[in-house]
């Protein structure tokens, strides 16, 4: 991750308050964006992260398609999200590439998300696993479904830090109409419930020279509470 000079101060507060939609807006049955959720937390993150790649690194990842995934990825928490050629998509307990378990999840992470879940309305909320992505510019992320975890009642929880990104969020069908939601640096996303198995994405990243922290790139933590079957 690159790092390169924040804006000055006065351009980063007429980011953070430019055309700013309310700091909580429903996007449907049990699904909430929280803006602005994890910006005094985020450089707590941040610093986490690079932790976390220390011991698994980010790594492109293939579909069982043999399609390689524009955004690298990494994993922290008891099990983390994988997939290749061969064996598909699935969570493990040990990160293929090393052979050890996945970083433990820092309790940054794991206090962030479970108040971001319980301001949804889903109390209890223990996330079992963190999916790390990062996104350069021009990277995207098709729509696709959740449906790994084995047990869907609790939530997904989602954190976005660094350059802004279009957040797409579908209905429980692929061809169900699209809403589409800026995501800038500190925005949280939770849905869960009725919204739990809708479709989702991430268009094309653009880099519009806004770079909270310095960053060039876009990471998103991902939480799930997983049940291994």
């Amino acid at each position: 991750m690159a790092q390169k000079p924040s804006p000055s101060l006065p351009d980063l507060f007429e980011y953070l308050s430019k055309d700013r939609p309310p700091a909580i807006q429903s996007l449907g049955a049990g699904a909430f964006l929280f803006r602005g959720a994890a910006l005094s937390a985020a450089s707590a993150l941040l610093q986490a992260v690079g932790r976390i790649a220390q011991s698994s690194p980010f790594r492109h990842m293939v579909t069982p398609g043999g399609y390689r995934m524009g955004a690298a990825m990494t994993s922290c928490g008891p099990l983390g999200w994988v997939t290749d050629a061969q064996k598909g998509y699935r969570y493990e307990p040990k990160d293929p590439q090393t052979g050890q378990p996945w970083p433990a999840m820092p309790q940054e992470f794991l206090a962030l998300s479970t108040h971001l879940a319980e301001q949804a309305g889903f109390k209890g909320f223990v996330p079992s696993t963190c999916l790390i992505n990062r996104y350069r510019a021009g990277q995207q992320m098709g729509l696709h479904q959740d449906k790994d975890e084995g047990d869907r009642s609790a939530p997904v929880v989602a954190i976005s830090l660094g350059l802004s990104a279009t957040f797409a969020f579908g209905g429980l069908q692929r061809q169900d109409p699209v809403q589409r939601y800026r995501l800038h640096h500190g925005d949280g996303v939770v849905w869960g419930g009725a919204s739990r198995l809708c479709y989702h994405g991430i268009s094309s990243i653009k880099d519009d020279g806004i770079r909270p922290l310095g960053l060039d790139v876009r990471i998103s933590l991902t939480f799930r509470y997983v049940v291994m079957v």
